[in-house]
This record gives C-alpha cells, structure tokens and sequence, in this order.
C-alpha cells in the first residue's frame, strides 16, 4: 500500500459496483444521481461510503456546471424563487414586511429591501444574509 491511499474493501466494491466516470449523458448523470440516493437514504454513512459519495457528487457537479448552469440571483428574484420553492403566499410574508402590500411592492419592485427584511428573510428561509446581494 502506498502512503495516502486507503486499502478498504467496501471502498473498492463500492467501486466495482458503480465505476466513476465522467459524466457525458442526462441518463448517466441520473444513474449517479440514484446511487448517492440509495446511499443517503440508507442513513448513517461510513468514512467509505461518504467518500465514494464525495466522488460522484464532483462528477455530478461537473456535468451541472456545464449543462445545468444556475444563474446567480439575489435580492428580489431570489426571495420569488424562495416564495415559489417553499409554495408561499404573500401573506405568508406579512410577519416580515408587516403588511401584504409592503409584500407586493417589494416583490414589484416597487420598494427595496431593507436591511432589516433581508436579515428577517435570512432567519426565515434558514438562509445567510448574504445570499440576498449580489456578488460581485
């Protein structure tokens, strides 16, 4: 055994059972997709199995990155697209914004988020504040 390799069983047959590859097809990216499933779902992970999950969770995020680019958003959009994920409603909001047509017109882009909204959006979506401005 060379120094810095592991010499597991599990880790090889875990490697005979699914070779990682590159990822070149939507149905390879799904076939990856489903054995990390399988092994997440099983529950608590071996140091084996959270390594070779490690491996083709970066294939997968190779294949996204390429084909499944997701842009950037922030601020207004992002809090549509946390508003959709979460199935909201406006007055889902209100305890945030304080009224529903403060809601709106954030959401119009009418008003701004203020620094207080984006710390209370922080807290409700169990989100970093950050994530609310751009990058740049």
């Amino acid at each position: 055994m060379t120094p810095g390799t592991h010499n597991s069983n599990t880790y090889i047959e875990l490697l005979k059972s699914f070779p990682p590859r590159p990822i070149t097809t939507e149905e390879e990216l799904f076939a990856a997709q489903k054995v990390i499933d399988s092994l997440i779902d099983k529950g608590e992970l071996t140091s084996d199995e959270q390594d070779y999950i490690n491996v083709l969770g970066t294939l997968v995020y190779e294949y996204e990155e390429q084909h499944h680019p997701i842009p950037d958003i922030s601020g207004v959009e992002l809090l549509k697209a946390l508003i959709v994920e979460f199935d909201l409603r406006q007055k889902d909001l209100v305890p945030i914004f304080k009224t529903e047509s403060i809601v709106s017109e954030v959401l119009s882009g009418q008003r701004n988020l203020t620094v207080n909204h984006i710390r209370l959006l922080a807290d409700f979506f169990h989100i970093s504040p950050a994530a609310f401005f751009e990058s740049g």
